[in-house]
């Protein structure tokens, strides 16, 4: 029963019993066409063949022993990975947290090997790195940090895409590391201004500081390139993932490379379930599916498609702000709240979700097709102006 769960969920009144590739299926048997992917996570749709036949195959042969022995698919992951990445090492965890939290623990470990006694991390404005109280910490967004005071120390903040505020921290002998998305997820898909990464690159070259990316949400294909600063020439020191590498399989990672190579030691991290067999296989798969049928090159194409679909349906409407995507990941933002939208949508058999108030946000799984596209930009176009024209009508009869 519903009431046995904690209330940690306004949750709608609808529940999934099947899905098939971009298509989902609830309990009275109707059909929605999802356009959030479980939040950026079933990347390949659901009941993808080749990922269940891997996870079911794996299932019946190995799904845990322990980190305290090797595990070969965990390397064989890693050194994909790495070499898609640019990275040098891997720790795999369970959850996109829990590869921040190994961030933060990182950045500690780094600040300490320079001698400085309580090192910070800069943040950024408007930031989701998890609801653990490290990473609910870095996050910013005060009203999901209400009630969990005392919060961590350590971070200082600034706004998302002003390298200039970050280099203002120069004479800190304090500082440690940056934790930045490259595009914000929760805070509204906002996309930094082309070269903001690589002068977050050069700051933390020049100071000693580790550049560590929350690519959570935006990694694994989701913006056109495998990983989002990837449309830029740099590499990070730190760099979190999670959600689309499993497909629905709960599965993190925390990849480093240069100054982060080897700060972790034996005893000083570690996790029970992280980077298990029958995680690791999932994985595995959908590398494999989407290098085998080009679901980057996709992502890049249909979210084209879909931005331009948009901005010809909603482009030239005043209330609307901005439309901005890379990829598959897209925000619609209006000049009034939008959470009604979420509704609305459902009604209409399409699932997407509103976030910083006024963004629509629309994360497709990246096998998406052409038709399915056109149904999304229409479906949206359709709630957006009946939630302008209902509220137009609502002023004039005040």
């Amino acid at each position: 029963m519903a009431d046995a769960l904690q209330n940690t969920y306004n949750r709608l009144p609808v529940a999934f019993v099947r899905g098939q590739g971009a298509w989902l299926w609830d309990t009275e048997g109707r059909r929605y066409l999802d356009a959030l992917s479980g939040i950026a996570v079933c990347g390949l749709g659901h009941s993808h063949p080749k990922i269940a036949s891997a996870i079911a195959d794996q299932a019946h042969t190995l799904i845990h022993t322990s980190n305290l022995y090797r595990i070969p698919l965990q390397e064989k992951l890693a050194r994909r990975l790495c070499a898609l990445s640019g990275m040098d090492q891997a720790f795999f965890c369970n959850s996109g947290a829990e590869a921040n939290e190994a961030a933060i623990k990182l950045a500690r470990l780094h600040g300490h090997r320079r001698g400085i006694e309580r090192p910070k991390i800069i943040v950024m404005e408007g930031s989701f790195h998890g609801r653990t109280l490290a990473t609910l910490t870095a996050t910013g967004n005060a009203r999901i940090q209400r009630g969990f005071e005392p919060l961590v120390d350590g971070f200082v903040r600034v706004p998302f895409g002003d390298s200039t505020a970050v280099a203002d921290y120069r004479n800190d002998p304090d500082v440690a590391a940056i934790l930045v998305e490259p595009i914000t997820g929760e805070g509204g898909i906002r996309i930094p201004p082309d070269g903001y990464l690589r002068d977050l690159r050069a700051l933390a070259t020049e100071n000693d500081w580790l550049l560590m990316l929350d690519e959570i949400q935006a990694g694994i294909g989701r913006t056109g390139e495998w990983f989002a600063y990837q449309h830029e020439e740099m590499l990070p020191d730190v760099l979190s993932l999670a959600k689309g590498l499993g497909n629905g399989m709960p599965i993190g990672a925390s990849l480093v490379a240069g100054r982060a190579v080897d700060l972790f030691t034996p005893g000083s991290h570690g996790t029970t379930f992280g980077g298990n067999p029958l995680a690791c296989r999932a994985a595995l798969a959908v590398l494999d599916v989407m290098q085998a049928e080009g679901l980057r090159e996709e992502a890049a194409r249909q979210g084209a498609q879909l931005l331009r679909l948009l901005a010809e349906r909603l482009g030239d409407r005043p209330e609307v702000v901005q439309i901005r995507g890379r990829g598959l990941m897209l925000g619609i933002e209006l000049d009034r709240p939008a959470a009604e939208l979420v509704r609305a949508a459902l009604d209409q058999g399409l699932l997407l979700n509103v976030t910083a108030e006024r963004v629509i946000r629309l994360l497709p799984p990246l096998i998406i097709n052409d038709a399915q596209v056109t149904e999304i930009a229409d479906t949206v176009s359709d709630i957006v102006a009946d939630l302008i024209n209902k509220e137009e009508r609502q002023r004039i009869s005040a």
